[in-house]
């Protein structure tokens, strides 16, 4: 391989007399493999092209700082004075393997929340926040838990349970956090009622006096979604609810989007339904959709109408002058491992480097998996826009790869929830339905879980 060559030479550029702030200005436009590339060119370019400042901005740039002062605080906390960011960054893009701890009190579930499934856990205000879900008898709960994580990810979590007496009991709702706050829409309760109530919940934790927590019910005019639960939501675009699907009225599966829009002070809100004539995801329930950054949201599986379980994946564009979906195609066959893709009842959550982290979830027979995939679809923006613009499907067969898991084995479950904290490193795990019998007669072998654990991104600091 050719000797990477000093500037001072031969033919000359404006680009070697640049200061070094406009050529990281400049770099940070360029996507890596550029960056790359611009680094072989000569020495200079090189030290600067490989500089823990540039790759720290890159991070900032990729992950955005949030994540970024997440991690810091955490390598504060453990004396690391400097963080390799080229190095933490080719990690998080090569990730094949994450690690599990149970967060479980060995003691008993004294002052724990209880067994449920289809609830809310939410990270929010350096807290996790639970509400609600379903219980043994078709039973739903209206118990709001709170416990203080910050940045202090080993610490032990203490639970706090919030009787406020709102909102009323329900599972299958959704609950996505906005900013400071969360916004909680829907759900059904034990005598079948679909919700379309919507709610807006603060936490709020302080040194001396501990945690304090409120809800309010969200004004949103004479325009609401019809009720439903077992639907997908998320936050998009750090400022709007979106909803699709769930189980309507006599049972029926929908297929509609709807998004939320809040005023500054989420005092009131406004629904608009969307409707396209391009395609759209098919009528479902217990999928997921997520937010993963810019104007894009990930649709995955559910169970359709015909009660089969979906492995599709669906892409919404929030661009301001285009509200659309886009499927993505894969072929299982092409994916190592893929024939176990199909799922209901998952969790899809946003992890570091803007990729989707899927859990659990359970096949069309009803069997609950443990298994962890990597979603990315980061590398085909290109192919995505292009499609967008000629109408054309994508097809795609490597944005799946499966990973190792490591440590604490815990139980197959679906119907559970999961939530990341800042850094996007560190995912939170709760309950679920699982395949343990714990009475002779119980139906099917389920009962619900209250297993809390942690699942960590391998990564080498």
């Amino acid at each position: 391989m050719a000797e990477t060559r000093s500037c001072n030479h031969g033919s000359w550029s404006p680009i070697t007399n640049i200061i070094q702030d406009h050529l990281f200005s400049i770099l940070l436009f360029l996507p890596i493999d550029s960056i790359l590339s611009f680094s072989i060119t000569c020495k200079r370019f090189r030290t600067i092209a490989y500089s823990d400042s540039l790759w720290e901005s890159i991070c900032r740039r990729d992950w955005g700082q949030t994540s970024v002062e997440a991690i810091k605080s955490a390598a504060d906390s453990r004396c690391y004075h400097q963080l390799p960011w080229i190095k933490l960054y080719s990690q998080v893009y090569q990730l094949d393997s994450v690690l599990c701890q149970s967060l479980s009190d060995p003691n008993g579930d004294e002052g724990f929340p209880g067994p449920r499934a289809s609830h809310s856990l939410n990270f929010v205000s350096g807290c996790l926040v639970l509400f609600g879900g379903g219980c043994e008898g078709g039973r739903h709960l209206d118990d709001t838990w709170v416990a203080y994580i910050g940045n202090d990810f080993k610490k032990t979590l203490n639970w706090q349970k919030i009787n406020s007496g709102i909102p009323s009991g329900r599972f299958g709702h959704s609950c996505v956090v906005i900013g400071d706050y969360f916004v909680l829409f829907g759900g059904i309760n034990d005598h079948g009622n679909r919700q379309n109530d919507a709610w807006v919940g603060q936490v709020v934790f302080h040194e001396t006096f501990g945690i304090t927590m409120s809800w309010k019910l969200l004004d949103v005019g004479s325009t609401a979604p019809p009720p439903r639960g077992a639907h997908a939501g998320c936050c998009i675009d750090n400022k709007r609810m979106l909803i699709h699907g769930g189980i309507g009225l006599s049972g029926i599966r929908l297929g509609d989007t709807w998004v939320l829009d809040l005023s500054e002070n989420l005092n009131f809100g406004t629904w608009h339904e969307i409707v396209t004539h391009h395609p759209s995801p098919t009528a479902r329930s217990g999928h997921t959709i997520t937010y993963i950054g810019g104007n894009q949201t990930v649709l995955f599986g559910g169970r359709g109408l015909g009660y089969e379980v979906l492995n599709d994946v669906w892409l919404f564009d929030s661009s301001e002058d285009q509200l659309r979906w886009l499927q993505l195609l894969f072929e299982l066959r092409n994916i190592p491992e893929g024939i176990s893709l199909p799922r209901v009842g998952h969790s899809a959550t946003l992890i570091l480097g803007g990729r989707l982290l899927i859990y659990g979830g359970e096949d069309s027979y009803r069997r609950r998996k443990d298994d962890f995939w990597v979603l990315d679809i980061s590398s085909i923006a290109s192919i995505k826009m292009q499609s967008i613009a000629t109408k054309r499907k994508v097809s795609l067969a490597n944005m799946w790869k499966r990973l190792k898991s490591m440590g604490y084995k815990p139980k197959s479950r679906s119907f559970h929830r999961a939530c990341a904290d800042h850094s996007g490193r560190y995912l939170y795990v709760f309950g679920g339905m699982v395949d343990e019998l714990t009475q002779p007669a119980e139906a099917m072998g389920l009962r619900f879980d209250s297993e809390l654990f942690r699942v960590e991104l391998m990564l080498q600091l």
